[in-house]
């Protein structure tokens, strides 16, 4: 089945007994890697008890299968669960997860990891149709991700940080868990003693690591930067990300953009409305907010959310490829954008 953030974070604090495999996938190596230590923690705490944990090559398994049917079936000898784990695995291992977890009696939590995967993939597919499997997914963190992910660590190694930094501190960080936690252990390393970051600490440790987010893309998008648009709405495709999903995102963008125009055309200045936006809209975002909110006029944002919707409907109901259906809609809406500007 499919695990989401809050099934995640709740079979990290209390196991359930009846997921046998997790399977672990993306393109986020860092949050792969992440993820595949802190679900077999949950078995065994100490990763290097070579009597309870055990890792296995894709390319080993290829070779010889009975190596992962005797590694799962094996007892440890000290007593207490095992947890097997399977790295770089692609689909030649559905047919094996079949045959191995048939009438099998075993408690050791398999974990199946690979950058590989993806949802299409038939190992993908057998983990979200089986009670048994839990299926996580890794692409690149979202913003919301990111933040989420610094709170933690910081409050982890007991550090305090103040807003305005922690948003230049998010902004500057990768999508790629493994780069942010390179770069927070610098910033960490750097403070030395100090226990709180300011803004002054991130521009002299954190290099701007981010790549593209749907944030980033709907931006693009509304602001009339074209060629940026199509470079994000591309990398976000080949994540993974499905067209509708992102349809869907501008859709929203578009939805707030319309409340805003309303609030313009009766008087409101561009920046003021921008400050009271909810959820805030991030320091680093705000001066192509209120270039949007100067841009669009209600009636052509009403023209948008149309388009908008046409796109989503023919993305789903037509034998056109969806991927082209929202790349034109993308040039028309920020071809509009630069129009209205001038």
């Amino acid at each position: 089945m499919n695990f989401k953030q809050t099934d995640i974070e709740s079979f990290l604090k209390t196991p359930n007994p009846q997921i046998k495999c997790v399977v672990i996938y993306g393109t986020n190596e860092g949050m792969i890697a992440d993820y595949t230590k802190r679900f077999a923690a949950t078995v065994c705490p100490d990763l290097t008890d070579a009597f309870r944990v055990s890792s296995l090559e894709m390319d080993a398994i290829e070779k010889d299968n009975g190596l992962l049917f005797g590694e799962y079936n094996a007892q440890s000898l000290m007593g207490g669960q095992r947890v097997v784990i399977i790295k770089d695995a692609d689909n030649k291992l559905t047919e094996i997860l079949k045959k191995l977890f048939k009438d099998n009696i075993s408690d050791t939590l398999l974990i199946v990891s690979s950058t590989s995967l993806n949802k299409k993939s038939s190992l993908v597919t057998l983990a979200t149709n089986d009670d048994s499997f839990a299926l996580v997914a890794c692409y690149e963190d979202r913003e919301e991700d990111i933040a989420t992910f610094v709170r933690n660590y910081l409050i982890k190694n007991n550090i305090t940080i103040a807003p305005p930094a922690m948003q230049l501190l998010c902004a500057r960080l990768s999508p790629d868990r493994k780069i942010s936690m390179d770069e927070l252990e610098k910033l960490i390393v750097y403070l030395d003693t100090r226990r709180n970051i300011e803004i002054a600490d991130v521009q002299s440790v954190i290099s701007d690591t981010s790549g593209t987010s749907t944030e980033d893309f709907v931006f693009y998008t509304a602001d009339g930067e074209t060629s940026k648009a199509l470079s994000s709405y591309q990398r976000l495709l080949n994540e993974g990300t499905e067209p509708v999903t992102l349809v869907r995102s501008l859709s929203y963008h578009f939805m707030r953009l319309l409340d805003c125009a309303e609030q313009h055309e009766k008087g409101a200045s561009a920046r003021e409305i921008c400050k009271a936006q909810r959820p805030p809209i991030m320091f680093f975002k705000e001066a192509s907010f209120i270039r949007q909110i100067n841009t669009w006029r209600q009636n052509a944002v009403l023209d948008v959310l149309s388009l908008l919707y046409r796109a989503e409907r023919d993305c789903k109901t037509t034998n056109m490829p969806a991927d082209k259906i929202l790349s034109y809609t993308i040039m028309q809406i920020a071809g509009a954008a630069k129009k209205f500007r001038r």
